[in-house]
Parts: C-alpha cells; structure tokens; sequence
C-alpha cells in the first residue's frame, strides 16, 4: 500500500449529514478507480472549503492536489481490493463516495453513508434494489447484450451537485 498526503469533500441527506457534522471525525473516501475526474475536482474544492480530510483509493497511481487533507491510497492490483481496503477503515460518521453497487451495500450495513458520483444516496431500501439491476444487467451483458454506460453529465456537468456548498 502506497499512501501520499493530499486533499478532497461532499454532502449528503440531512440525517447522515447531521450525524456527520456532529463528528469531528467525519472523513471522505473515494472509490477513485471510476470515480470521474470532475466529481474529484469537485471533492477537493469543497474540502479545502469545509476543512474535511479525503482518502483516494485505487490500485492505480493517483495524481492529486497538494494539500494536508487528502491521502491517496494505492492497494494491490485485484477484484475488489479498493472496495475491500475502505470498507475496512470506514467508521459510520464518514462518507464513501462510489459507483461500486456491492461496496455501497456493506458501507450502508455497516453504518456508514455512501452516494454515488451523482450525489445520490445509497439506502437501505433502494441498495438492494440497485444491487439486483446489476445482476440484471450484468446477466445481459454475459449474453451479448451491449446495455451502455450511465448517461454523461449534462451541460452544467457535475457541479450541480456541489453548487450550495461551493457558493458559501
């Protein structure tokens, strides 16, 4: 494991966000191997803005910002080692910011809130519901079936997302 001191942020539903802000602690971890490169760009600039710590984590090399709130986190090459390496440092006044289905769903049991790179939260509820589309579709796509990719970001792109934060 490869660690690199840097920086990144988000925000999501009131409860969790409430339960997050009365922590100190909270701390945001990017499963960085599909996150998209604007939603990171956004991540930073919020955390230099809220003063919260980031940790990327992929089995690739990272390129970040300079700063003393963002850790970048390189694991091993393999299926699932980022997804393993945050599920196991993750507290439940974090945030996990992932676009892995099956990583969301461990991260909401345990405790934890997870969105994906879109702002959208990962409950109890619809977890296991995003979770059998996967398997859905991953079962079309063994077959030959081309199901495409998420939709590209529209015009304003993602800062959507971060735009009451970042006018502060």
């Amino acid at each position: 494991i490869k660690i690199k001191n840097n920086f990144g942020t988000f925000i999501p539903e009131l409860q969790q966000v409430e339960r997050m802000q009365n922590s100190s602690l909270l701390k945001i971890w990017v499963d960085s191997d599909a996150c998209p490169r604007a939603v990171k760009e956004i991540i930073f600039k919020v955390s230099h803005r809220l003063r919260v710590p980031v940790c990327l984590v992929a089995n690739t090399f990272l390129t970040v910002p300079p700063s003393q709130l963002i850790t970048s986190i390189q694991v091993a090459k393999g299926s699932d080692i980022a997804d393993m390496y945050i599920f196991e440092n993750v507290s439940i006044t974090d945030l996990v910011i992932t676009a892995d289905i099956p990583l969301a769903a461990r991260v909401v049991e345990k405790g934890a809130t997870a969105i994906n790179p879109r702002g959208e939260v990962y409950t109890e509820e619809n977890v296991s519901e995003r979770l059998s589309m996967r398997d859905f579709m991953q079962g079309l796509r063994d077959n030959g079936v081309d199901t495409g990719g998420p939709k590209p970001f529209g015009p304003s792109g993602p800062h959507f997302l971060f735009d009451p934060v970042l006018s502060e």
